[in-house]
Formats: structure tokens, sequence, C-alpha cells
């Protein structure tokens, strides 16, 4: 068995941690999700199908003094019967680092279409909601949250 040892310079070592703390303060800042990067995964989902308003309550604080622990409830009205229910919810965030947060499937067994979830955010940002319905229509709604304090390291 043959040892190396590996001698490093005190300037290589100051050059390497000086590259980390500056990927440090740059990453967080670069990976931030967006507006176009929200409507990309709804396109991935549903191509060009355009959601309508309406049938969706979106039930979130208009200010979250925690970004940590941001409540989220959402209610998409509907008879859920076999002929007409919600077949999925989803929820995006456009600053956070990943878009989607949440999805929910749906049956007519379920008998309500409803769910509840805390989330992080890490700024202020929309949330958007998207609901499937078993006819293949499409409902939207969307909501500001501003948070005073961010959820994921900020």
């Amino acid at each position: 068995m043959v040892l190396m040892k590996v001698e490093t310079s005190r300037r290589d070592a100051l050059a390497l941690a000086g590259l980390g703390g500056l990927a440090a303060l740059l990453a967080p800042r670069m990976s931030f999700a967006d507006v176009a990067a929200v409507d990309a995964e709804i396109k991935k989902l549903y191509g060009d199908k355009k959601p309508e308003s309406g049938k969706i309550k979106l039930d979130v604080p208009e200010i979250a003094e925690n970004g940590l622990v941001v409540p989220v409830n959402v209610e998409v009205e509907s008879p859920m019967t076999d002929a007409d229910y919600v077949k999925a919810v989803h929820v995006f965030a456009d600053g956070n680092p990943l878009p989607g947060i949440v999805s929910y499937k749906f049956t007519p067994a379920c008998g309500k279409a409803a769910a509840s979830t805390r989330m992080r955010l890490a700024q202020t940002q929309n949330i958007v909601c998207i609901a499937e319905m078993s006819n293949g229509s499409l409902y939207s709604t969307k909501a500001n949250v501003k948070v005073t304090i961010g959820g994921c390291g900020g």
C-alpha cells in the first residue's frame, strides 16, 4: 500500500474558501423559480390548454410573518359524482427553488375536493392553483403572499 501526502498551500486553501463562500451567497438567489418556470410546469402537465377562472377557493394569508409555516387551504366547487368530479389539484409557487409545491388526486369517493397543508415560502411570491376536472376542463386561481421572514434560510 502506497500512502501519498497531499500538501495544500495557505493561498490555495483561502482561494477555495473564497469560492465556496461566493457560491453559497449566489446559489440561493440563482435557484429560485419564476413565473416562466411555473408556466413551464403547467405546460408540461396540460400543454397549451388554457384554464378558466372560478370554482377554486384558495385560502392563504396575505402576510406570512414566518415563511417556514404558511398554511394553504384549497377547496374546489364540484358535486363529486361519477359524472362530474375533480381529478387533480396542483399548487405552485413562483419564488421557491422548485415551482411545484403539492399535487392532490381526487375521486368521486372523496365526497369533497378540499385539502390543507403548510408550505415554506422563501420570499414574497404568487401561489398558483390549477384544478383539473373529470371532463378535462381546467380552472385556475392565484394569490400573492407577502413573507416577512423567509422560510428557506432568509
